[in-house]
């Protein structure tokens, strides 16, 4: 039988993208009345008759579409969640197949999935092997910087840019409590949560996540080094791909596209690397990776 999806939230960024990529894989999606879409019995019925949920909704109301999917007990569909509400959620499985060796069937087998940050997504994904490999101590106070199109800063921020031109480039977040931040230092093994600086560009898609190091601080370690750690746990994937360092990163040069690139950039003076992730904040920062963890979840893509 041909599984069923239920997109709470299609009408936003990220669930156009879902919907989107859903129609060249063998699923059912089922739809709200735009009228209903806040009416939650109108929700819970639906619910009860989907194999998957893909909540694609602020916090507060993914919280309570998860509520009203757990109020049906042993009937419940299972969850995807794209929202930050459930990321270090301990009874909620991360959906980063690349995360860990066994995080691809994990992610197949669970009942609730949460999507990762585009952020965190590049941050993570530079960060863990190095840290599971004790090259980077968990304890290191680390810097982060990012810049991301405004396409994943909600509909106001699209508006302001399309309409009236926008800001050419805009640091925000400046209170240094960005929400990743939690879900990045849980997930990279980070004891010492990170600066995390991110801004935006003047251009729809595209995103560079970037971590500048001090190979003083780490001992005898190399550019060279990081980069084999990275080869070595991406080895294999088709979406995270690590790259040789270019003279040059455009932000938007994977716009469109459901990859990942990683790359080591050595110092000349070999004292210090920074660390960079290129991706699309709509794809494998959003829209992608949840087609990714949807094909795990029901079977149609175990790798």
């Amino acid at each position: 039988m041909t599984p069923s999806i239920f997109i709470d939230g299609e009408a936003g960024t990220t669930g156009l993208g879902i919907r989107t990529r859903l129609q060249d894989l063998p699923v059912t999606v089922r739809s709200i009345a735009p009228e209903r879409r806040k009416d939650p019995e109108a929700r819970l019925a639906l619910m009860r008759e989907v194999d998957l949920v893909v909540l694609c909704l602020p916090d507060d109301a993914a919280r309570e579409s998860a509520a009203l999917v757990a109020s049906l007990g042993t009937m419940a569909p299972r969850l995807l969640d794209a929202s930050t509400a459930f990321r270090t959620a301990p009874d909620w499985v991360y959906g980063f197949p690349e995360l860990a060796a066994r995080q691809a069937e994990a992610i197949a087998t669970a009942a609730r999935v949460s999507n990762p940050g585009c952020y965190a997504t590049g941050a993570i994904a530079l960060l863990r092997p190095l840290v599971d490999a004790n090259l980077v101590p968990a304890d290191l106070p680390l810097s982060i910087n990012a810049v991301s199109g405004y396409s994943g800063g909600g509909r106001s921020m699209i508006e302001a840019h399309e309409t009236s031109g926008g800001p050419a480039f805009q640091l925000y977040g400046l209170s240094l409590a960005h929400k990743h931040l939690p879900e990045i230092t849980a997930h990279a093994h980070l004891r010492t949560p990170p600066i995390f600086v991110p801004s935006v560009g003047h251009y729809a898609q595209g995103m560079i996540v970037s971590i500048p190091l001090h190979l003083a601080q780490l001992g005898h370690v190399s550019a060279e080094i990081f980069l084999d750690a990275l080869r070595t746990h991406y080895a294999g994937s088709g979406i995270v791909q690590v790259v040789k360092a270019a003279a040059e990163l455009d932000a938007g040069s994977l716009a469109g596209s459901d990859r990942m690139e990683l790359s080591v950039h050595a110092g000349a003076c070999g004292a210090h690397a920074l660390l960079t992730a290129r991706l699309d904040n709509l794809g494998k920062g959003a829209s992608g990776a949840a087609l990714q963890n949807i094909r795990l979840m029901l079977g149609l893509d175990r790798r």
